[in-house]
């Protein structure tokens, strides 16, 4: 038999034009949750989710200049 566990909805983590360039895991990230860094590019469509732990990162505020 198997069992339905309920999952936790995943956060929504904000970021801005500090810190850019966006990668995950972020610096202050436990131990217990890292992965290999991946770099994300959230500036194209304002949001993006990581491939590895699946956190899902929300950009906020102006682009810096020269940013595309």
């Amino acid at each position: 038999m198997s069992r339905n566990i309920p999952q936790k909805p995943i956060p929504v983590i904000e970021v801005t034009a500090r810190d850019l360039p966006l990668h995950c895991p972020t610096k202050g990230a436990p131990l217990w949750a890292r992965h290999p860094r991946v770099f994300l590019d959230v500036t194209h469509s304002g949001e993006v989710i990581c491939p590895y732990c699946s956190a899902h990162y929300v950009f906020t505020g102006e682009l810096p200049k020269g940013h595309h």
